[in-house]
């Protein structure tokens, strides 16, 4: 017996697409903005000149780069409740989880982008009475940031599509909404096809847009 599809399925439940759609951007856009500046300030204390600094905050960024980040969205919402006391919304959970993630990644593009400014600049701010905190905020951050351009735009994609593992905390993202649809109408082929779908087509701008990016902004020495 052949397979009898029915794609009604998909408009039928468009609001539940939608409001899932809506809470993946949102997640996506919360966490990349707190996470730029969470980038940031690990990049520059892991370049001070204190060593239990640098060391505290290097193992604070292995450990979040160097562990799944399906085990820490389980840690927050599971783990933190149940061993301290603290509980979490699911949706809280997964932006704390997703921020300090992409900030431990995003620390690694600022500190490459800092270090990629030859030295010859330093020294020559240094040289005209600048400080050190004025030539990083001068001389070196605003070249850095349009070096690290392309590298954080492949670093949203990536996070775009690592939204979807919030559906594991219940947190009510397009992934979710789309597996309840699934569950409640048994419609697994249509409603995964329109999922990955529906991905494809929000994802494939921001990928295209990446790609300009480091055409754009591709740095000759």
């Amino acid at each position: 017996m052949s397979y009898q599809f029915d794609w009604s399925v998909i408009p039928e439940n468009w609001e539940l697409f939608w409001e899932g759609a809506q809470m993946t951007v949102y997640l996506t856009v919360m966490t990349m903005a707190l996470a730029l500046v969470g980038g940031l300030v690990l990049a520059l204390l892991r370049l001070s000149p204190s060593r239990p600094v640098r060391d505290a905050t290097t193992a604070f960024v292995e450990l979040f780069r160097a562990t799944p980040l399906l085990l820490q969205l389980y840690w927050f919402f599971y783990v933190l409740p149940a061993t301290f006391g603290v509980g979490l919304s699911p949706e809280l959970s997964a932006l704390v989880g997703l921020t300090l993630n992409v900030s431990a990644f995003n620390s690694e593009t600022f500190r490459a982008g800092i270090v990629s400014i030859r030295s010859g600049q330093v020294d020559a701010g240094l040289a005209l009475g600048m400080t050190r905190a004025q030539v990083m905020r001068r001389v070196v951050l605003p070249q850095a940031v349009w070096r690290v351009l392309p590298p954080l735009a492949s670093t949203w994609v990536s996070l775009f599509k690592d939204t979807s593992l919030v559906s594991t905390i219940a947190v009510a993202d397009l992934s979710y909404n789309a597996l309840l649809v699934r569950t409640r109408s048994y419609r697994v082929l249509e409603v995964l096809t329109a999922l990955a779908l529906m991905y494809l087509v929000l994802a494939y701008p921001q990928a295209k847009l990446t790609d300009w990016l480091y055409r754009t902004f591709r740095v000759e020495e």
